[in-house]
């Protein structure tokens, strides 16, 4: 059972280093992101920003920071929804038909990709994070090493819980989809209104209330607090808002990623039970 598992997840992980444009483009494109767009912003934000002072003792966050937790959630959400297409070639290629009529479990291809996915999204906010180090995004303000590698593990178990969500979705998807056109058509029409309806660029509380009411129930608005809980701090201040993030606010953030996590891991084991690839 193990070998069956580890055989798809390092398929994938020997399927994602050997395409060296995916790879390097992958790789990069979230920096660059970061460093076009929030350095080109941060200053406009910045103004605006400074004409609410923080109140007094709250450290003050430049946006350049703010946004670089919503660039790590970014990244993830995309290479998450965007995981399941290596199944999608499986199935047009006649492999993913191999696959399931094989003795191995179902749920080993399942899990195998989606955690590959994981993985992939782990090497990826590694080097945002240090990116952003390098142009001036103040992560982990006045932490010690213990503190700091605390606050990273933090980071990574939100986005492998996160990840894993939305990769059983994206495998749901691709599993019931013809063509990586129709695959690539959904995925931009889920990707665009879950990172602009969320705290990832700017505050939610300024929102009206239906989409305040949608930024609620959007997976990646957990993500982000989570994020910036880890890397910023528990009470700061942005773009005239203060923040201020207790513990409880964290773990019911955390759990209702799990919560996401187990309904689209179900959704995923339901697709995949009844799938049949002709």
């Amino acid at each position: 059972m193990k070998k069956e598992f580890l055989a798809v997840y390092w398929r994938e992980m020997i399927r994602f280093t050997r395409f060296k444009a995916l790879l390097v483009s992958s790789l990069l494109q979230p920096a660059l992101w970061m460093a076009f767009f929030g350095v080109a912003m941060s200053s406009s934000f910045n103004r605006l920003g400074a004409a609410v002072p923080p109140p007094p003792g709250v450290f003050a966050v430049e946006y350049l920071t703010f946004m670089g937790a919503g660039v790590i959630a970014m990244t993830t959400l995309f290479t998450s929804l965007f995981g399941g297409i290596s199944l999608l070639f499986d199935k047009n290629w006649g492999l993913l038909r191999e696959m399931l009529a094989s003795p191995m479990p179902r749920t080993h291809i399942m899990v195998g990709v989606s955690l590959s996915g994981m993985t992939k999204s782990f090497i990826q906010v590694s080097i945002i994070m240090a990116f952003g180090l390098l142009i001036g995004v103040r992560f982990f303000p006045g932490y010690s090493p213990l503190q700091v590698l605390l606050a990273i593990l933090g980071i990574l178990a939100f986005v492998g819980v996160f990840s894993l969500g939305f990769l059983f979705l994206s495998s749901t998807i691709a599993i019931s989809m013809e063509s990586p056109e129709g695959l690539q058509g959904v995925i931009t029409l889920l990707s665009l209104p879950l990172f602009f309806v969320s705290n990832a660029l700017y505050p939610v509380d300024a929102f009206p209330p239906a989409l305040r009411a949608l930024s609620i129930v959007n997976p990646l608005t957990y993500l982000v607090t989570g994020i910036r809980y880890f890397a910023i701090g528990s009470d700061f201040f942005a773009i005239g808002t203060h923040y201020s993030f207790t513990a409880g606010d964290i773990l019911v953030s955390f759990l209702a990623l799990v919560l996401f996590a187990l309904i689209t891991y179900t959704m995923a084991w339901h697709t995949f039970r009844r799938a049949v690839i002709t």
